[in-house]
């Protein structure tokens, strides 16, 4: 399923205008999730994109925005700290409760991962936290300041680099950020909790994640983000995290029921946008991507069409056995079948009529072998052969079928 993303624009704790982005799903809703983004970074950091786009596709619609100060949004970052990133993010949840629905997810990366974990006892409605590379406490990102925390202290401000880009620091934000307590905050939250985080995060360590971890009560989980950066800045890292983020959800957001007019009986194709040949498939619940390889210009990301068609019989032939061997008792063990797909010239086709050689091109070809665990009588070969060729998706493909097609604008 594609999403969509709507420009939108709320006013943050102090009244300053914040501009933000709301991720839709192209279909059936599941929830929505508040994402914050990390220190200095934007609701278009490459993480907060790519993570918000993929869980969009997944059901969910994700709000981003930029805090005060930061990115597109109005007011002076200097007079920021914590604790107006906190009053930025209820100032986000009161705009969805309001506008659309409040947030059953918290998503925070890095500093923004330490104020969802600060804020999310104090919202009922939030069913699920998660933390990516965030800091155990949010005066750790203060040794991103380097020898400049020092002249901060002493002059009440300083100018800083980070990551290229140059911030006016006061001395009222060193101070609201050291007086937080975000374990003390975890312990209070108990809402289930997933941690992701990367063992090489040379920004916030490894260590804030166990820290984190032990002050949270149950359900909580740990995934470990192996060879990712902190920004997750690797298009694979931020696929990974969404993935994760997504499937675990599935154990506190409920999943899709399409009703009325969003009810989708039939099979739903559509373009993500992502890359040459990426679609997402909808399948009542059930949702999963088809692409093209790598070779021949796609993303790898899902089956390929004839892959499709290959698993469509491969699971035919399968679920039909199995009906045989209930059906006559037979005590076979585990069945599999192997399906492979090629083009070939008629001419070549050794198991074709002949009359099927003569009208010559090339033909479609699918191969399949079925293995069963265990010792099978030879006396029952053949007839699993012979039942495997009842299935109804081998008999849609040896009889042909009709398309009827039509377009609509939508």
């Amino acid at each position: 399923m594609s999403s969509i993303t709507q420009r939108l624009e709320f006013t943050g704790h102090s009244g300053a205008k914040l501009a933000a982005r709301l991720d839709l799903p192209n279909g059936p809703l599941r929830a929505y999730a508040l994402f914050a983004h990390c220190f200095t970074c934007s609701k278009d950091v490459v993480a907060a994109r790519r993570i918000a786009a993929s869980l969009a596709r997944e059901g969910i619609a994700v709000l981003r925005f930029d805090f005060t100060g930061l990115g597109s949004s109005e007011g002076e970052f200097a007079s920021t700290n914590f604790s107006t990133n906190c009053g930025d993010l209820f100032s986000a949840i009161e705009y969805l409760r309001e506008n659309y629905e409040a947030p059953a997810v918290l998503i925070g990366h890095s500093l923004g991962g330490a104020a969802v974990l600060a804020i999310a006892k104090d919202v009922p409605e939030a069913k699920a936290v998660v933390a990516i590379g965030a800091p155990a406490d949010a005066g750790h990102v203060l040794h991103n300041l380097g020898t400049t925390l020092e002249t901060i202290r002493a002059e009440g401000e300083a100018e800083v680099d980070l990551a290229g880009r140059k911030f006016r620091i006061q001395k009222q934000f060193v101070e609201d950020v050291e007086s937080q307590k975000v374990k003390d905050a975890v312990a209070k939250m108990r809402k289930p909790l997933l941690i992701l985080h990367s063992p090489i995060d040379q920004t916030v360590g490894i260590e804030n994640a166990s820290e984190i971890f032990l002050a949270a009560k149950h359900p909580k989980s740990f995934v470990s983000l192996d060879t990712a950066d902190h920004l997750l800045t690797k298009p694979d890292d931020a696929e990974f995290a969404a993935r994760t983020i997504s499937g675990w959800l599935t154990r506190y957001v409920k999943s899709d029921k399409p009703q009325g007019s969003e009810a989708i009986e039939h099979v739903r194709v559509m373009e993500t946008g992502e890359g040459k040949f990426q679609n997402a498939v909808q399948a009542g619940r059930h949702r999963l991507f088809a692409d093209e390889p790598e070779s021949v210009g796609g993303m790898d990301s899902g089956p390929s069409p004839y892959d499709f068609l290959s698993i469509a019989l491969g699971a035919c032939t399968a679920m039909t056995l199995r009906l045989y061997a209930a059906h006559k008792e037979l005590d076979i063990g585990r069945i599999s079948v192997d399906v492979s797909h090629a083009k070939i010239h008629a001419k070549d086709c050794d198991d074709c009529t002949e009359a099927e050689r003569e009208k010559g091109g090339k033909i479609d070809r699918f191969e399949r072998v079925i293995s069963v665990d265990g010792d099978v009588p030879a006396d029952l070969h053949d007839k699993l052969l012979e039942i495997a060729d009842k299935c109804p998706v081998h008999r849609t493909l040896e009889a042909g079928a009709k398309v009827k097609s039509s377009v609509r604008s939508s």
